[in-house]
């Protein structure tokens, strides 16, 4: 007997009444929900703004959201879940990414104004390739979509909820407050179509009794005709990577202020940073503290132990800014004084003599001299270098320690290519470059084993290699070396369960996944002649959980 079946996938998509209410941690709880009661599910957005991306399997680039979306549904990222990504260059302008593949340099007039509508046909084709693989996806807007002056070349919000007349559930963070203001003004501030589009509303960042908060639930649900499908609480230490600089910013409000750790390390933090992920697991480390600096004042207060300088997106620019605030002094006082110095991509590039852009790809400097901690120049290209490696460390001579270890996982985000005026050891050596074996050696490494420097990000994840750096700097101090203190992917996998449970509970999943039915049949994309496959079994699954 032939039962119903959905031809196209299910879909919600989660938009938000302003930036960062948190759409992103929400749509990663729902794809890891989903996953559990063992739907094929994935994620998408059509634009992201974001200095932290990942490089694919495939050598593609895309957000660092859709990753941890991704990871969470149990998948292997692709750039179908986030076909354009805008990456922050300067004085409002972006490179902007298509697929995977830089195309250029764009102002935000030129961008929005022209450029936009005309990747609407890649933002469809990714989610038609979607549709034919997955049974499900959750879709995550960008900022507001009540934004009127953005709205007519909009490609990320309600273009795309009509394109797959998916439900929107709108989300205001309460922690910001105003939320209930914001949940009503934007709904305003839609047409009529598109708030028939908007099948619930969700109060996100609670701090509290709920029960508190019923007379706002109530008042919303008269005034907006909306249902409130739950109240999300406020998650502290998710253990997820973060994506932007607004995450950057909770960071600094939240650095450690109680009793310090037996390491502090100092990333400094340079206008244009990015991929500051690469310190994540460090930060996840129980003897550890990061602390992020901008100022001399920042930086000799940390007293550091390592100082950290991570990747950038306008790398002269960055190091422009070092100079000309008095943080390059700083850092060669800490030097001198012993501090060993690592620097990650763009900040490895800084730590060589010279960085030379004679095609203008990041600035309008032609040359800039660098931090003269390593002997070699760095010239931009006009073509980006992304790959996933693997590498092994021989025996990175760090300070009076060596470091070993094999099948560090990582990636490679940059436009410069580096060439050595000396001879210079090689701290890794790469064996795998994508799909592809090769026999290549990465970094470099100062004679005294004080700086080194590369382009993998990434290269903190591996657990065993975290270790024997932080050891190293233990033993520095007089400190009694640790065993492996953290297992970074069963953590992430933890934390992925965690998050779930939290909003499973909070969520009323059950009249959400009615909602997500009623708007596949609204459709018309029911037939008879295959097995059954619908939300029904999400339904049934999260009644018996």
């Amino acid at each position: 007997m032939n039962e119903t079946k959905l031809t196209r996938p299910q879909t919600v998509m989660l938009m938000g009444t302003s930036s960062h209410v948190g759409k992103s941690i929400l749509a990663t709880a729902l794809c890891r929900i989903f996953h559990q009661w063992g739907r094929r599910v994935a994620p998408f957005k059509a634009q992201n703004m974001a200095l932290n991306s990942f490089v694919t399997r495939d050598g593609l680039e895309m957000g660092r959201a859709q990753v941890a979306q991704a990871e969470a549904a149990g998948l292997a990222p692709t750039v179908d879940m986030n076909p354009v990504l805008l990456k922050p260059t300067g004085n409002a302008c972006s490179q902007v990414v298509v697929d995977g593949r830089p195309i250029g340099n764009l102002s935000a007039k030129e961008y929005h104004k022209g450029k936009s509508v005309e990747l609407w046909g890649n933002v469809t084709a990714a989610l038609d390739r979607l549709a034919t693989r997955y049974d499900t996806i959750v879709i995550e807007g960008a900022g507001s979509p009540a934004e009127i002056n953005l709205k007519a070349d909009d490609i990320v919000n309600m273009r795309v909820a009509r394109y797959l007349h998916a439900p929107v559930l709108l989300i205001a963070d309460i922690d910001r407050g105003g939320s209930l203001a914001a949940l009503v003004g934007t709904l305003e501030l839609l047409t009529p179509e598109e708030r028939g589009l908007v099948r619930g509303l969700v109060i996100n960042k609670f701090r509290g009794d709920v029960t508190l908060l019923q007379p706002a639930v109530d008042f919303l649900e008269k005034k907006t005709g909306k249902p409130v499908l739950g109240i999300v609480p406020h998650i502290d230490e998710m253990g997820i990577d973060d994506e932007d600089s607004v995450s950057l910013e909770e960071k600094e409000a939240g650095q450690k202020t109680d009793a310090p750790s037996d390491l502090t390390l100092a990333v400094v933090e340079t206008p244009k940073i990015s991929n500051f992920t690469d310190f994540e697991a460090l930060a996840d480390e129980p003897d550890v503290t990061v602390v992020y600096v901008k100022t001399v004042a920042e930086l000799r207060a940390a007293q550091a132990d390592a100082i950290l300088l991570p990747g950038s997106k306008n790398t002269t620019e960055d190091l422009l800014h070092l100079r000309k605030h008095g943080i390059e002094g700083a850092i060669a006082e800490a030097v001198a004084g012993g501090t060993p110095l690592i620097g990650i991509c763009g900040g490895y590039q800084m730590l060589g003599e010279e960085i030379r852009d004679p095609e203008h790809t990041e600035s309008q400097n032609d040359a800039v001299h660098g931090l003269g901690y390593l002997p070699m120049v760095t010239t931009f290209e006009a073509e980006k270098r992304t790959v996933q490696v693997t590498a092994d460390c021989p025996g990175l001579e760090f300070l009076d320690g060596a470091l070993c270890a094999k099948g560090l996982p990582g990636y490679e985000i940059h436009m410069g290519r580096t060439e050595f005026t000396a001879p210079i050891r090689h701290p890794f050596h790469l064996t795998w470059q994508g799909a592809e074996r090769v026999n290549r050696w990465d970094g470099a490494l100062r004679d005294d084993g004080q700086v080194f420097g590369t382009y993998l990000h990434g290269v903190f994840d591996h657990d065993g290699f975290r270790r024997q750096f932080l050891n190293v700097l233990r033993h520095k101090k007089g400190l009694q070396e640790l065993p492996i203190q953290r297992n970074r992917r069963r953590e992430k996998e933890k934390a992925y369960d965690r998050l779930a449970e939290t909003v499973k509970n909070a969520l009323d999943m059950k009249k959400l996944c009615a909602i997500m039915r009623a708007a596949a049949e609204e459709c018309n994309e029911w037939h008879d002649d295959g097995p059954v496959d619908t939300m029904d079994v999400l339904l049934k699954n999260h009644e018996n959980a």
